[in-house]
């Protein structure tokens, strides 16, 4: 789905109060995702993601009555357009300053205290995409660094199985980046709910873990996120298995984005190299 499909998408919704073609687009990834006056408007991919939308609002709901800092649904309806899932949410105040590290960790610190909800949350299935993106990139990419993604996917599916977790385990935000966190007037907020999880927490601290191994995070900001929360992740055994799921899912993500996209093919190409040789220092760049 390019810009042009999505906005296409957008004014056959009908949610916004003016033209689809004045909306400014913020994101585009798994959803693009549209500004205009007080809303926001998230247009999902494909069909298939669908209830993942439906489920992000109930959490969006959930929050709110918990009195969780998190963006609220402004309808609590998720629609299917032309085979897009569409969401509307209210739009935040414009920041007061990027959001830090330690910004993540204030909202974790809350998130990881909630009981669970009264609906049912899902484990989080950080591989369960890594088909779908192979499947996009298509013959974009090498069909024995698919092969061999799809070989690391499995055998870390098979050992995050057996983990023994070092917290109890229950709700998660699953994709906890200070890129998720906006940080407005009265502090920070968490956007972007769809990987909300019931799992491991470990899985939202591995992810500033690896943000400083491959992201090149500074290691001051990374203490800075582990003294805030209370807890370093690397202590914990089975911090490399969660570690390699997620770059085997990182990996995989960007792959959907080769076809056409030079920048993102060799983007791919250096993650999957890095793994291939065992270095955990090579460099990754967001994409």
């Amino acid at each position: 789905m390019d810009e042009a499909r999505a906005r296409d998408v957008l004014a056959a919704a009908g949610v916004l109060p003016g033209p689809a073609r004045d909306a400014r687009l913020l994101a585009l990834g798994e959803n693009a995702v549209f500004a205009a006056g007080d809303l926001v408007v998230k247009v999902g991919r494909a069909a298939e993601l669908l209830d993942r939308a439906r489920r992000e609002l109930d959490i969006a709901l959930w929050l709110e009555a918990a009195a969780v800092p998190a963006v609220r649904a402004a309808e609590p309806k998720a629609l299917l357009v032309e085979g897009h899932p569409v969401t509307v949410w209210h739009r935040m105040p414009d920041p007061v300053r990027p959001a830090e590290p330690r910004d993540v960790a204030v909202l974790l610190r809350v998130v990881h205290a909630l009981p669970s909800p009264s609906f049912a949350l899902p484990p989080r299935d950080l591989l369960g995409g890594v088909e779908r993106w192979l499947r996009l990139a298509g013959d974009a990419i090498s069909p024995a660094d698919a092969a061999y993604l799809r070989e690391r996917r499995d055998g870390f599916a098979a050992a995050a199985a057996t983990l023994t977790p070092q917290l109890p385990p229950g709700p998660i935000h699953g994709d906890a980046l200070p890129r998720n966190v906006h940080v407005g007037p009265d502090g920070p907020v968490l956007v972007d709910l769809e990987t909300f999880s019931a799992d491991l927490r470990e899985h939202d601290l591995v992810v500033m873990a690896l943000s400083r191994d491959r992201y090149g995070l500074p290691a001051a900001a990374y203490d800075s996120f582990t003294d805030t929360y209370g807890w370093d992740v690397r202590e914990w055994d089975g911090c490399s298995v969660l570690r390699g799921a997620r770059e085997t899912a990182s990996c995989a993500w960007v792959a959907q984005h080769a076809p056409g996209n030079p920048d993102a093919l060799a983007e791919f190409e250096r993650r999957v190299r890095s793994l291939r040789d065992g270095d955990g220092t090579v460099r990754w760049y967001s994409f």
